[in-house]
């Protein structure tokens, strides 16, 4: 079992594949890191040796900010911008789209579940 960065590797899946599972790196990185340290890009996981895992750590935790620290300096960005009050902290502090999107019809993911409003009843004369 490969474990690199605190995430259990998927064994039977090739190389580039299963290093996108680390929070950070995705495919274009992992090829870079397989390059890097030297190891096949064919490679399964599970056949991987301990030289080539140890030389995959060494070139991830030299080179790319990847897990929890990634995810924290993230966060810290995203509360940068909340505190500045510039508008995509204020879009983020309201949990609405903050790239453009409209608003009127979709943007479910960001909004959340529908909230129903009961219609005003019509006085009568």
């Amino acid at each position: 079992m490969a474990r690199i960065a605190g995430i259990d590797l998927p064994k039977d899946k090739r190389g580039v594949i299963g290093l996108t599972y680390i929070y950070g790196i995705g495919p274009t990185t992992a090829e870079k890191i397989l390059n890097g340290s030297g190891v096949s890009l064919d490679t399964k996981v599970m056949d991987w040796n301990d030289d080539e895992l140890s030389a995959i750590r060494n070139y991830i935790n030299t080179t790319l900010k990847v897990e929890g620290a990634l995810r924290s300096e993230v966060q810290l960005n995203i509360k940068r911008l909340m505190d500045i009050g510039c508008y995509r902290g204020i879009r983020h502090r309201s949990g609405l789209p903050l790239r453009g999107q409209r608003t009127k019809n979709n943007s479910r993911t960001r909004k959340g579940k529908r909230k129903t409003i009961a219609n005003k009843k019509i006085a009568t004369k």
